[in-house]
């Protein structure tokens, strides 16, 4: 699992004082970014090799909200990993009280930029299959 940190910013908030909920999707892509970075991976790169990875399911459940200047943690783990495709698990954490703020899924899907799937390369393949698993061993 890898977590990150943050603060609710003043601007992801609306009308009614709590965070919009869309900025939640935000914090997961800033959840797999740093999955990737865990695996020695920049988006960049990805991207510079052709590979791009866009999301064809999302999902989130709401349960609690944040407000400005809430402090977060965003729990990513990855849920299913192959050549094809990359899922991901989240949870937002609201850390003055440790509630759940949201839970989440999203599936990613490996492409070429003209949007045609492919299987990943080793290259890349290798090392984010090292850290999935690492991690479902852990989970055992």
């Amino acid at each position: 699992m890898i977590t990150i940190r943050d603060k609710v910013r003043f601007v992801e908030t609306d009308m009614m004082g709590v965070v919009h909920h869309a900025n939640y999707l935000r914090w997961f892509e800033m959840g797999r970014v740093a999955y990737l970075r865990a695996c020695g991976i920049t988006l960049g790169e990805l991207m510079d090799a052709g590979v791009i990875f866009p999301i064809t399911e999302v999902k989130a459940q709401y349960k609690n909200s944040c407000t400005f200047d809430d402090d977060f943690e965003v729990q990513v783990r990855m849920s299913a990993f192959n050549k094809a495709k990359m899922e991901f698990d989240y949870k937002v954490i609201r850390l003055r009280d440790g509630a759940v703020a949201v839970e989440g899924h999203t599936r990613n899907v490996f492409t070429d930029k003209e949007g045609h799937i492919i299987r990943l390369a080793p290259c890349w393949f290798d090392k984010i299959q090292k850290v999935y698993a690492a991690d479902k061993a852990a989970e055992e």
